[in-house]
């Protein structure tokens, strides 16, 4: 096999295999996003939306919030590789700065993806009832890959530029807090004039919007492209910051 494909192949297996000897951290991560769609849609769900639909409007979001606590884990992965000693290990190997940062990122999508699929398969049984098409289906994929890379990418520059893993863990906090305040669990109109202000303005609410847009088969606007640039400029943001404190550390 090509050795660079090989190098960066090693290091995704090596990410998944940590994952899996962190069962504590895998199942947090895997039961936390369907422990909250649970609370949401049948302890909030009836007090927010008394039709019975909330469901439909809350699992965007859920989605959204489920990948953000991806980039909570990669942090932590990353911090851990840097104050254990293994990179200085690692430098002393052949192989391309990227390729130990690259695995991290690709384990962390493979993650995602798992979980992801896990909230939505919760999601159907609780009720969901999406009508997109096959076109709308693979639009939306699209989109939750682009935030994906993204928020893994982003996540990976943060573990590099904390020095503890105690601190990266405080990513977590900020990954789940940041969907509260748009239009993931509640439309910003009723929200107070500065939370509203926020939460119209901060990348999470057009992606959210997006989703909902796309799986429940309503019009998908110019917002769609706003969702986009954000995701794109944050895998962006992240790959070149991630580059650049890599190198330096």
């Amino acid at each position: 096999m090509n050795t660079a494909l090989t190098i960066p192949l090693t290091f995704v297996g090596r990410s998944l295999r940590h994952s899996l000897r962190s069962l504590d951290s895998l199942l947090t991560s895997l039961m936390l996003p369907v422990s909250i769609l649970l609370m949401f849609v049948f302890v909030f769900g009836g007090a927010i939306q008394s039709d019975g639909r909330y469901v439909d409007y809350v699992v965007p979001g859920i989605i959204v919030l489920c990948v953000g606590f991806g980039s909570a884990g990669i942090a932590v992965a990353v911090a851990l590789d840097m104050t254990t000693g293994v990179i200085d290990r690692f430098r002393t190997l052949p192989i391309s700065a990227g390729a130990v940062l690259t695995g991290h990122v690709t384990a962390n999508i493979a993650r995602n993806l798992v979980s992801t699929t896990l909230v939505i398969g919760v999601a159907l049984l609780c009720g969901f009832r999406p009508v997109a098409d096959p076109q709308r289906w693979l639009a939306a994929a699209g989109l939750l890959l682009a935030l994906m890379i993204a928020i893994s990418w982003i996540g990976a520059a943060f573990g590099l530029l904390v020095k503890s893993v105690e601190t990266a863990n405080a990513l977590t906090f900020m990954a789940a807090f940041a969907p509260y305040i748009s239009s993931a669990f509640v439309s910003p109109d009723t929200m107070p004039a500065g939370l509203q202000w926020v939460a119209e303005n901060q990348p999470v609410t057009p992606i959210v919007n997006t989703l909902r847009d796309l799986t429940l088969g309503a019009h998908v606007g110019s917002e769609a492209f706003v969702a986009l640039g954000w995701c794109v400029a944050g895998a962006i943001i992240g790959r070149v910051g991630a580059g650049l404190l890599f190198r330096r550390r």
